[in-house]
């Protein structure tokens, strides 16, 4: 079952580890507006920026080379740089990487390592708030998504989805249906139908 939560609103009696929650003695309470899904116990926010995070898996687009490091566009109000001397592939302005997030420094600036070039393909941007919902429960939606599409898949914690190869439309307005539906109960069976070649409801 899911409800709409707004901040401060109690939506556990114990204190339970969920994310855009604090939890006390009493309780646990949303700090967002969102969806609670009691089952999952997943709190989803209606709309929200990205926070970055040390080990968050995120995608951009190199900006420039500045010799020493890169600056990279994560689709963020943050700007991202990378060390040259821990990027193993040679980049250039315009190619796609993924990266871990290695921490957020003052300033709002986001240090980047472990960077990988994403060749080719096609680049998604949607709400970094939909992201839970498109990788679902133990990777159960995208597994299907790439399952049923044959598409490979990369999903940035910022909000960016790179896809290459397969049925890369099918994928695409999977992911929409996923955007624009996933406060709703039912979603995962209508995916699928959608995905199987089914009417979707």
């Amino acid at each position: 079952m899911q409800r709409i939560v707004v901040p401060g609103e109690k939506i556990a009696g114990a204190q339970i580890r969920i994310e855009n929650t604090i939890s006390d003695k009493n309780g646990t309470y949303a700090c967002v507006i969102g969806y609670f899904d009691e089952e999952r116990k997943m709190l989803m926010p209606l709309e929200g920026l990205w926070q970055p995070r040390p080990g968050d898996n995120v995608i951009g687009v190199v900006e420039e080379d500045k010799g020493t490091m890169y600056i990279i566009n994560i689709n963020a109000p943050y700007k991202a740089l990378a060390l040259s001397k821990f990027v193993d592939a040679e980049l250039a302005p315009g190619d796609i990487i993924t990266a871990s997030v290695k921490q957020l420094e003052r300033g709002g600036t986001v240090m980047l390592l472990r960077l990988t070039k994403l060749e080719g393909g096609k680049l998604m941007s949607v709400s970094p708030s939909r992201i839970p919902r498109i990788i679902g429960k133990g990777n159960s939606m995208l597994k299907q998504i790439t399952d049923g599409t044959g598409t490979k898949m990369v999903i940035g914690l910022n909000g960016l989805i790179w896809m290459r190869g397969g049925k890369v439309d099918l994928a695409t307005n999977a992911i929409l249906k996923i955007v624009e539906e996933a406060h709703t109960a039912g979603l995962t069976e209508r995916i699928k139908n959608l995905l199987s070649g089914n009417k979707v409801q």
